[in-house]
């Protein structure tokens, strides 16, 4: 899975420089996701569906991915380059868009009246999958034509030796020769396709070592999500030890999105249709610790370059939320 990871960040990668910014990160993105997606509705239409299933995954890439994976990007560009530059508008958008629809899917569901327990009647789940859907959509027309330039790393850049952020395009280049955008992207997927398809048999295999040395069933949900996350956070990685802060951000805050854009609506019109339970809504610990993340998000992100104070806080976070699967 490790090996295919990597292949996975090569073939990304190719397509970046091919392509440009956002059309590469966007690729791996919506194809780790939608991948994801595909085993979550496979599992919800099965016989045993899992009622808490999509709403734990979602906290979860959330919390590994705004946390995780955001600390140790800013942490790796902060111990490089001191000071790192991104554009403001990029990545406000995609905390404009994910602040609500995270709200409205894991939040919004705790206190609704109109059923019992964390869950949405039919007429909220409609409307709810139709507005995040909308919005998503609209979102992903908007950075992807009217304003591109808001999700493309800034032309200058700062740090210890003045140094300026490279486009990708000219980036230096360890993966191999880059061939034609086709090419890469069935290689892609046919790399990435091993990776979210094992974690199925390794997450039965974790559940038995889980239960045998008694440790918290969440545990096993995290490890499988940070194995499907590899490849964007290996690519994320990559791009700001290259000073391309700005990829690693549309490959960080772009992962949560996607996440929330594609789970919701899915799993909203699997419920609806097939009248399977879906429980939502997340506990009191779980809601101040999405919105604390939220918060910090914002501040990280608000204009000033990114140093390795930020990325620290953004560990302490992940720390925290590790601690609480142990001892909640």
């Amino acid at each position: 899975m490790i090996w295919c990871a990597f292949g996975v960040v090569r073939h990304a990668d190719a397509l970046a420089e091919i392509l440009g910014e956002p059309y590469g990160t966007l690729i791996l993105t919506l194809s780790v996701i939608s991948i994801e997606v595909t085993i979550l509705a496979t599992v919800m239409l099965g016989n045993m569906p899992n009622p808490t299933l999509p709403r734990e995954t979602m906290f979860a890439i959330l919390m590994i991915v705004l946390n995780g994976m955001v600390g140790t990007v800013l942490a790796v560009g902060g111990l490089r380059y001191v000071e790192q530059q991104y554009s403001l508008q990029g990545a406000l958008a995609y905390l404009a868009v994910i602040t609500p629809l995270a709200f409205l899917a894991l939040v919004v569901p705790t206190f609704t009246a109109s059923t019992s327990g964390p869950t949405l009647d039919t007429q909220q789940a409609v409307v709810f999958g139709m507005l995040t859907a909308l919005l998503y959509a609209a979102f992903l027309t908007i950075q992807t034509t009217r304003h591109r330039n808001f999700f493309e790393q800034p032309t200058t850049g700062r740090g210890k030796k003045n140094e300026v952020a490279e486009p990708a395009s000219s980036a230096p280049h360890h993966h191999g020769p880059i061939y034609s955008a086709p090419y890469h992207g069935v290689l892609l997927l046919a790399t990435l396709m091993p990776v979210v398809l094992l974690s199925k048999p390794l997450a039965a295999l974790l559940d038995h070592g889980i239960e045998q040395l008694g440790l918290p069933n969440a545990l096993g949900g995290v490890v499988i999500a940070m194995l499907i996350l590899s490849p964007e956070w290996t690519a994320a990685l990559q791009a700001a030890a290259r000073n391309q802060l700005q990829r690693a951000v549309n490959l960080s805050l772009g992962s949560a999105l996607s996440t929330i854009g594609l789970t919701v609506p899915v799993m909203l019109t699997i419920s609806v249709l097939t009248g399977t339970p879906l429980q939502l809504g997340l506990n009191s610990v779980e809601i101040i610790l999405l919105s604390v993340t939220l918060f910090v998000c914002h501040i990280t992100f608000s204009g000033a370059p990114t140093n390795i104070l930020l990325g620290l806080v953004h560990l302490v976070l992940f720390a925290s939320y590790l601690l609480l699967i142990f001892k909640p």
